[in-house]
């Protein structure tokens, strides 16, 4: 078996996904009969995050992880069965499925040896184009970078991914690609977080890049997600390697804002006799308001309860102020704190600031020298030395 076939057969121990890929989906109906996808539409994937719709018009009997020869235009191109069944309908509305004159295009049969053998030749030849690709638009000048090439099953249309900020007029680009490799061309536009996601790496959570190692799809962020996360907004630590905000801001988004439902407005001053307080900032799951005095004047941070700033802010609406914000502070048992344990392994940061082991070297005192042990010295030198 070929590295390809391999690759495509799947993980072991994967009975419902049966693939490694990042773009295979868990299928929860494996076990359910195909009652609503009577005609049979299969999901294909090729490269680049790439997948499609096709049917199975030949009625064969395919399985996740199946290499087969798809329909293309032109010719045929080859890809990999990743989904079967109802589920295939959900995942349609997620993805727009290519329509040839309103019908999905066809899956013609399962690919011959010679169809992999040609698989496997246009997949070595990716990486020496795209080199090639590269100098040939330095040469003509164009503010665009070829980020990758992806060539149909059969060899004879390829894909030209591209990064560019500003519009491109790459019509001159495409005739000296065409003389040059020989082959229908297509260029497709990408953006960063897919050019970061194909070369992939090591995000700062120590963990592989989340768009290189299972995100498909990718969603906006905004500066928005780090304002109710309150986050800082400091653009070196929110911007990814692909130098846009990081995907991980979305995670945990729907969480803060369930949890700041009911919180009352932070851009109210909170009113006392003895002075005003400002807003700072929250511990938003604990439920916390933290206040600073107006001007920054004296007494430090101030933690009061949601409900009670509530309840503050319905009195200094009718007109009124309460004495002073100082009895309000809010103590955080220490039970609530965070704890953190060392749990991989690892050697402690400051292992080598205090070290009561450590090992202490006795000094060797030098003998202090006189005129008398230097006269010594000197008589005992003569007396040791051989006679003439």
């Amino acid at each position: 078996m070929n590295p390809i076939q391999k690759a495509a057969s799947g993980c072991p121990g994967s009975s419902q996904t049966r693939s490694c890929a990042k773009l295979s989906v868990y299928d929860w109906l494996h076990d359910v009969p195909n009652t609503i996808n009577t005609n049979d539409i299969i999901e294909i994937r090729f490269k680049n995050t790439r997948k499609d719709y096709y049917r199975n018009v030949n009625d064969l009997n395919l399985k996740q992880g199946d290499i087969v020869a798809v329909e293309a235009s032109p010719g045929h191109d080859i890809g990999v069965v990743s989904l079967l069944g109802d589920l295939v309908l959900k995942q349609m509305k997620r993805h727009k499925p290519t329509f040839v004159d309103g019908e999905l295009r066809k899956i013609y049969r399962l690919a011959k040896p010679v169809d992999i053998q040609k698989w496997e030749e246009s997949i070595q030849m990716e990486h020496e184009t795209m080199l090639k690709a590269r100098k040939l638009a330095e040469d003509l000048r164009l503010n665009m970078k070829i980020g990758d090439v992806e060539f149909q099953g059969d060899k004879t249309k390829a894909i030209f991914y591209y990064i560019a900020d500003e519009r491109v007029d790459f019509r001159q680009l495409i005739k000296v690609y065409a003389d040059t490799f020989r082959i229908r061309i297509e260029m497709r536009q990408i953006g960063a977080r897919q050019e970061a996601g194909r070369i992939g790496g090591i995000g700062p959570c120590g963990r592989e890049l989340c768009c290189s190692s299972w995100i498909s799809n990718f969603v906006s962020v905004t500066t928005n997600a780090a304002r109710y996360q309150e986050i800082s907004l400091n653009p070196q630590k929110l911007a990814g390697q692909c130098s846009k905000l990081k995907c991980c801001l979305n995670y945990e988004l729907d969480c803060y804002i369930d949890a700041q439902m009911d919180f009352p407005p932070t851009n109210v001053q909170i009113e006392t006799e003895k002075g005003n307080f400002n807003y700072l900032k929250a511990d938003i799951f604990k439920g916390i308001f933290w206040y600073v005095r107006e001007n920054y004047q004296g007494g430090g941070f101030i933690g009061v309860s949601v409900e009670k700033v509530k309840e503050i802010l319905r009195i200094n609406r009718s007109g009124k102020r309460i004495p002073d914000l100082t009895g309000d502070v809010v103590e955080i048992p220490e039970d609530t704190a965070p704890t953190y344990q060392n749990s991989v392994g690892q050697e402690s940061l400051d292992r080598f600031d205090q070290n009561p082991n450590k090992i202490r070297r006795k000094k060797r005192h030098k003998p202090i020298l006189t005129r008398k042990n230097i006269s010594n010295t000197e008589n005992d030198s003569t007396n040791d030395s051989p006679a003439d």
